[in-house]
């Protein structure tokens, strides 16, 4: 019988820390959540692999290197309140609610919805809901959020998303940048907004976020 948790191990020793995510709290969450519960049982043993994993919907359990940095750049505290965008399965929701003290998880469809919500439950998370909506709305009765955490790349990136940061608020997402995709912090404090690249990555673009196509005469 295949040891998931021996390969959870595994995945933080070799693809987590040496890829210099330090924070304890995230590899403390990274070794208690079973990736492998939160995907199809024939993707299972994919679970733990250096990969995105397509799970189905145009979603993917993101790659444990990327998605590890993206967590530790969000730099998320204990009081914060998140916004877990495309959840998919809930995995990501359940890896945040060890990090923060609320988090909503956001899906299009009420399938995805359901499938999550019975998942999270399953596995005892129980500070993180999972709601219906357009993704690229938001969840703005929710909010307003101290981390918006995207799971997927997007090319561009919806105002309302930064209109629903709280002060002080982060949002984490991938943006392709010709071959290579980076992973961009934007911050809000009161009114002002800025952005700073945080590093390399290479994640799936999600589904409606491809970039518009130029009107060439």
């Amino acid at each position: 019988m295949f040891d998931f948790a021996a390969a959870r191990d595994h995945m933080v020793e070799s693809q987590v820390r040496t890829n210099d995510v330090t924070d304890p709290a995230i590899q403390k969450a990274l070794r208690q959540i079973p990736r492998e519960r939160f995907m199809p049982a024939e993707k299972s043993p994919m679970a733990y692999s250096d990969a995105n994993v397509a799970i189905g919907d145009g979603r993917y359990m993101l790659r444990p290197r990327d998605f590890s940095k993206m967590l530790q750049a969000a730099n998320i505290k204990p009081t914060d309140v998140v916004l877990d965008i495309a959840c998919a399965r809930g995995y990501s929701c359940a890896v945040l609610a060890q990090l923060a003290e609320t988090v909503i998880g956001l899906e299009s469809t009420q399938e995805a919805v359901d499938m999550a919500t019975e998942l999270l439950a399953n596995n005892n998370i129980m500070n993180a809901v999972v709601v219906k909506g357009d993704l690229k709305g938001g969840a703005s009765d929710h909010g307003p959020f101290d981390v918006i955490f995207v799971n997927g790349a997007v090319a561009e990136l919806p105002k309302s998303w930064l209109d629903q940061l709280a002060s002080g608020g982060r949002l984490v997402v991938v943006q392709p940048d010709g071959p290579v995709g980076q992973a961009r912090i934007y911050t809000r404090v009161g009114d002002n907004r800025g952005a700073r690249i945080a590093f390399d990555a290479q994640i799936p673009l999600l589904p409606g976020f491809e970039a518009k196509a130029e009107f060439v005469l």
